[in-house]
């Protein structure tokens, strides 16, 4: 019987269990929203993936069909002010104080310096609370729990604070035309949550600004441990460090705003950098403006990413903080009052103005046009988060499914303010 030949060797090169291959999968269209738990609100997003990586990312808005411009032309300007709660419903003192600035321009009201100390304190609280959910949600987002619960204990306790000036928790309607509806009270019990922290027992009665000090001089230091839950915690910095990088000149294209622009390094702030009738109410403050990069920064940041625009948050509560504590002490060293009279039906001149504030998603803009009536022509306003949302698309080309969620939180954008 003949032998058989040995197959010739096979090198490792043409051995088939060394080839590797390119695994393709088929195209698929992915929903993400508009119930999803990372989408933010009733917002879609429309994912064209292969396999785990993302090749489109599409936002579909247009689920609230709230119509809040049309509304603002059937309704003098003054009444209008409870729908523009409803526009950023997490910063609605910030929204109040926009929409009245607008209608102070075209009607050439002054606010008296005692009002404005007090527009400056409220608006700040307002964007400490906003900041303070924006980044527990962020970190819910991603898989931590702890620092949501932390940040609402904290919300809670400026929620107290509004509660004892208007009455409301959420939807305030109390910066309005002229100043304010009420003044900060002269005397106010000292709220359970923060009497627990204090130590100041519950009940005790203080001024309403003495109330506000307890809490910043408690909350400050509680700073330092949201850095410790999720800015130098290491799996936070391994899902956001690096990842939906945006340079100035996409967020400057995408008309980015807020601290959204300053994470990539844009030095732009309303409240320095805007028109007069809105600057003025920070004239003589000490603040900063936090901009990118940063050198406590964690290596495997780059300008522009997650990790950075978060930062750029966490850095605002640090001057809202200090901005607080300037206010409440211009306040109680001015004397006089604190709004002036503005009539309901006050007829408005045919003009249009246009006036941008910085709110804590960015710059939230609205647009009036008189014709001599007490009720607008055209009402419209800008969206901040409208802007920031349409940049999604690019930076989520390339990254993981898992990825998205990261990127658009760091947008930090709130659906009410979207879709008007």
């Amino acid at each position: 019987m003949n032998a058989v030949a040995a197959p010739p060797p096979v090198s490792s090169l043409e051995d088939p269990r060394t080839i590797e291959f390119d695994v393709r999968t088929d195209e698929m269209l992915v929903n993400m929203g508009p119930q999803h738990p990372s989408t933010h609100g009733v917002l879609r997003l429309l994912l064209r993936t292969d396999g785990e990586i993302v090749r489109e990312c599409t936002p579909h808005i247009g689920y609230l069909h709230r119509c809040a411009e049309k509304i603002g032309e059937n309704l003098t300007p003054a009444q209008y002010v409870p729908y523009t709660d409803r526009m950023d419903y997490l910063a609605a003192m910030n929204m109040n104080l926009g929409w009245s600035c607008t209608v102070e321009k075209m009607l050439g009201i002054d606010v008296p310096e005692k009002g404005r100390h007090l527009r400056v304190a409220i608006a700040e609280l307002n964007r400490i609370a906003s900041h303070l959910l924006g980044m527990g949600a962020y970190g819910l987002d991603l898989g931590s729990f702890a620092p949501f619960l932390y940040a609402f204990r904290e919300r809670e306790m400026i929620l107290d604070l509004f509660e004892h000036v208007c009455g409301a928790r959420l939807t305030y309607s109390y910066l309005t035309v002229g100043g304010a509806t009420h003044d900060f009270p002269e005397v106010v019990p000292m709220p359970p949550g923060l009497a627990a922290m204090t130590g100041v027992p519950e009940g005790t009665e203080l001024s309403w600004c003495d109330v506000v000090r307890q809490f910043l001089k408690w909350f400050e230091p509680r700073i330092t441990e949201y850095h410790t839950l999720l800015t130098r915690n290491g799996i936070f910095i391994k899902r956001t460090a690096g990842l939906g990088v945006m340079d100035a000149d996409m967020a400057i294209g995408h008309g980015c705003t807020g601290p959204t622009l300053r994470g990539s390094g844009v030095d732009h702030d309303l409240r320095r950098d805007g028109e007069e009738i809105y600057t003025r109410h920070y004239d003589g403050y000490d603040f900063e403006i936090p901009v990118g990069p940063f050198p406590e920064a964690p290596p495997e940041a780059v300008l522009g990413d997650n990790w950075t625009r978060f930062y750029v948050r966490m850095m605002e509560v640090v001057q809202s903080v200090s901005l607080i504590r300037q206010a409440l002490d211009r306040y109680e060293a001015t004397d006089g009052p604190f709004r002036v009279a503005h009539r309901w039906n006050q007829k408005l001149p045919k003009d249009e103005v246009y006036l941008e504030t910085e709110c804590p998603r960015g710059q939230m803009g609205f647009g009036i046009v008189g014709d001599g009536s007490p009720i607008p022509v055209r009402a419209r306003a800008k969206s901040s988060s409208f802007c920031n949302l349409s940049v999604i698309g690019p930076l989520s080309v390339g990254c993981f499914i898992a990825d998205v969620p990261s990127i658009l939180g760091s947008l930090d954008v709130v659906m009410g303010e979207i879709d008007r």
